[in-house]
């Protein structure tokens, strides 16, 4: 694999990767939606891991040296995803291990232009295994992949700033979050780097325009990376939007994308690359995710980026 100022870092890690697995149950080929009283059978299906293993796996595989600190229980799903983390080559030094269900579970029915989950988590633990992670990991970022606006973030964000690390947040989030909510506000003014989805920037703002939604997040943010499916993926920066083009491709399935494209956009980040560059790269890893289930089901590599390039 090409060698990258990443992988010279003299730093134990390059990311620290925060936040808990769930287990896709992921259908395609269906004809429609389910609806009350009625079947419908699908053409594919795949069991895989989601969630903050999408972010972890992804990165992984492109070079990058990942810490995950996760939480797991003694239940069978729990087990899946830590055989699946430690066949990936996942260092497991930050997984919690709880002695009871730690169950997280979504179906998803997904179809070439968007998915329908239905989700069910046991009650996380209290003190969660980023946090634990945080006192004791050294890397140049810690990303979460999602908006966390909770109680916990002053203080993390504090051993952030100390240790002299990089703060990134996908825009994954409550229903109910909204910069009318200070709390909101203040972990979008935390970040180095906010990187939402276009459905997600329109909602957090109350805007129907998407480039008034990234200009009023880049008024807390200095960094906005907005992922926009098949129209590609914008930055905005300085008072300036930039635009990369997606790719040109047939998905079987878009679960996770914008996990793989948040891996492709922070691996080029964390070299240094030009910011169209580190667009194009998320828009890469993000499309060849689609071509298999989840967003884990095709493996993309530093090789593959740079024959699209």
């Amino acid at each position: 694999m090409t060698s990258s100022p990443a992988a010279e870092c003299s730093l134990p890690y390059d990311v620290l990767v925060v936040g808990n697995y769930t287990l896709d149950l992921i259908f395609t080929g269906l004809p429609s939606l389910p609806a009350l009283g009625r079947e419908v059978v699908g053409k594919g299906f795949a069991m895989i891991p989601g969630e903050a293993y999408n972010s972890a796996v992804a990165m992984h595989r492109l070079g990058l040296r990942v810490a995950w600190a996760g939480d797991f229980g003694n239940d069978e799903f729990s087990r899946f995803a830590l055989k699946a983390a430690e066949e990936e080559g996942i260092d497991p030094a930050f997984f919690v291990h709880h002695p009871r269900l730690l169950r997280r579970l979504t179906v998803a029915a997904s179809f070439p232009e968007d998915r329908a989950f239905i989700t069910y988590y046991d009650p996380d633990p209290l003190i969660p295994a980023g946090l634990r992670a945080l006192r004791k990991v050294r890397a140049r970022l810690l990303f979460v992949p999602g908006l966390y606006a909770g109680p916990l973030l002053p203080l993390g964000s504090r051993w952030v700033r100390a240790k002299g690390m990089k703060l990134v947040m996908d825009g994954n989030s409550h229903p109910n979050s909204h910069l009318k909510r200070a709390a909101v506000r203040n972990a979008i003014r935390a970040l180095d780097a906010f990187l939402p989805n276009a459905a997600e920037a329109l909602h957090l703002t109350g805007e129907t325009d998407l480039r008034r939604a990234m200009q009023r997040l880049g008024e807390l943010c200095p960094l906005v990376v907005v992922k926009a499916g098949p129209e590609g993926a914008y930055a905005y920066q300085n008072g300036q939007i930039i635009h990369a083009p997606a790719l040109q491709l047939k998905p079987l399935d878009t679960t996770g994308a914008g996990d793989c494209f948040n891996a492709g956009f922070l691996r080029a980040w964390l070299d240094g690359r030009p910011l169209e560059e580190c667009l194009r790269w998320g828009n890469i890893v993000g499309g060849l995710s689609t071509l298999g289930y989840g967003a884990t089901g095709r493996k993309v590599t530093v090789e593959d980026i740079q024959a699209y390039l």
